[in-house]
């Protein structure tokens, strides 16, 4: 679980490189401890604005945002000379709004989607784990993320209909 090579020190570049503050979660990706936590709470907060588009204005949000991501993950890390720095968080941005797709409005089902969200990113089952070890670059740091998501937004899905 987690990479050992990812460095507890944040860049200084960061706050001078627009794509790294980018894949920093707009900064958030340098607040210790936990820099996921605090970049999948930056996602969830464009939620609420995200929700309000058609539910494939959402999707196509995503989509984009995924392929984005590949690019952009994969230039910072090559930049920092790491891969998967542990400041790169835009995977996790990316990863809580595909667990918020088709959510109902309300906070209880944002904190779902939030807990969710962190223990799939956190434990890594198979097979997001596996995707973790085994796919790297860009592509690699985003696919673990979009993984532990769509799992999210699976369990998700499953309670909406559930409940009714």
């Amino acid at each position: 679980m987690g990479k050992p090579e990812r460095p507890e020190t944040t860049p200084a570049s960061l706050w001078h490189d627009p794509w790294q503050f980018i894949a920093f979660g707009f900064g958030s990706g340098a607040i210790r401890p936990a820099p996921g936590t605090w970049g999948t709470l930056v996602g969830l907060a464009f939620v609420p604005l995200l929700q309000a588009l058609p539910a494939l204005g959402f999707l196509a949000v995503i989509l984009i945002a995924s392929l984005f991501g590949c690019w952009l993950c994969g230039r910072v890390a090559r930049d920092l000379g790491v891969h998967d720095h542990g400041g790169i968080v835009w995977d996790e941005i990316v990863g809580i709004w595909i667990a918020c797709w088709l959510l109902p409005p309300g906070w209880p089902w944002l904190v779902a989607a939030f807990l969710l969200f962190r223990l799939l990113d956190i434990a890594k089952p198979w097979p997001i784990r596996w995707v973790d070890r085994h796919v790297h670059g860009g592509t690699g740091i985003m696919l673990d993320d979009l993984l532990a998501g769509l799992g999210a937004w699976l369990l998700l899905q499953a309670a909406v209909w559930l409940i009714g």
